[in-house]
């Protein structure tokens, strides 16, 4: 169900009392956020960052995707800084290990009673807080630095998302009572990974297997339809994902495995749920325009633009789309228009 406004957002003294409050409200700040209420999502999350690491890592969540669409030096330092925050808060979270511990952990991997159910979930939450910093790192800098402290990051998250795969499957693992959140994280986590990994070409591939990297394709788009199945705070993460994979990435990587009905299927109850949502509404147009059914395609863009006005870099995604639409049907009046807007709103390189 759709939420017409900002639920009432308990005071900023009170204490979030559990893990699954906190992964609750959360929930309804991504509903919000869903229905293109961005900044009432902000704000109904923001009272409880500096104490649920769910709720920061949430709110950075949101800000990273707008300096990903904007790609404003200001958006991306201001991201930065909430996901550092949101990781420092959940380090404070994570089990506290001894040198003895870390060397036993060389030989012998965690077991589930090891941790604590919030400890298990501050892993999880760690790990996605190096992996989003990493991304943020390679868009503020291109050198050389910043390239190495951002491998630094993947690589930690990476290995994190590793073990945590291990204690998942291993006949030790138990069910706690946020047990679908935290395995959502996890199937999010070394999906992404298994699938960019795989997609990478084999020589470099053959270079990040040599300090300990791997990706296999099948096994990352499994663990993705198994999270954006499941019933919880990471699903639509995961659709989202593989919604880019197989509207974006199979083209532009030309691999050639396009899998349209799929997309549909993943999109299809989110649309429904959603029917006003500019994400769904341009993943919408992208299968229309990949069907070839370039007017449905149109609608699909325009509906998306009028959905939502405060996050702008949405309708820019879409004067893009719509561009090449206009493209294909001859109407350069109209392709002009769109890319004649896009050149003077937008900050993406002017080189097309």
């Amino acid at each position: 169900m759709t939420t017409a406004g900002a639920p009432g957002a308990l005071p900023a003294g009170t204490s979030v009392s559990s893990l699954h409050e906190a992964l609750d409200q959360c929930m309804t700040a991504l509903d919000l956020f869903l229905t293109n209420q961005f900044s009432e999502a902000l704000s109904y999350l923001k009272p409880r960052t500096k104490e649920s690491m769910y709720h920061s890592l949430t709110y950075a969540t949101i800000l990273e995707m707008q300096a990903m669409m904007t790609f404003d030096p200001q958006d991306i330092l201001l991201a930065g800084n909430m996901m550092k925050e949101a990781q420092l808060l959940c380090q404070r979270h994570r089990k506290k290990s001894s040198v003895t511990d870390s060397f036993s952990n060389l030989v012998h991997r965690p077991t589930m009673d090891q941790f604590t159910e919030e400890e298990i979930h501050a892993e999880v939450c760690y790990a996605e807080c190096l992996l989003q910093r990493a991304a943020l790192t390679f868009l503020q800098d291109e050198n050389m630095v910043s390239f190495i402290k951002g491998g630094i990051k993947v690589r930690n998250s990476y290995q994190t998302y590793k073990e945590l795969d291990s204690l998942v499957q291993s006949s030790q693992y138990f069910k706690g009572e946020n047990h679908s959140h935290f395995e959502g994280g996890v199937k999010l986590g070394v999906g992404a990974f298994n699938l960019t990994l795989s997609m990478l070409p084999t020589r470099i591939l053959r270079l990040l297997e040599f300090v300990g990297f791997s990706g296999n394709k099948d096994y990352g788009l499994l663990q993705l339809e198994e999270g954006a199945s499941g019933h919880s705070f990471r699903a639509v993460l995961c659709v989202m994902l593989l919604l880019c994979y197989h509207t974006f990435l199979t083209f532009v990587l030309g691999t050639g495995n396009v899998n349209i009905e799929e997309a549909e299927k993943l999109l299809k109850p989110y649309l429904k749920r959603y029917p006003k949502g500019a994400i769904f509404l341009f993943f919408a147009g992208r299968i229309e325009a990949i069907k070839g059914n370039v007017d449905a395609a149109i609608r699909r863009f325009e509906e998306c633009c009028e959905a939502q006005q405060h996050w702008k870099q949405f309708h820019h995604m879409c004067y893009w789309e719509l561009m090449w639409c206009f493209t294909y049907k001859g109407q350069w009046k109209m392709a002009y228009f769109y890319a004649d807007l896009l050149s003077k709103e937008n900050s993406w390189s002017k080189v097309g």
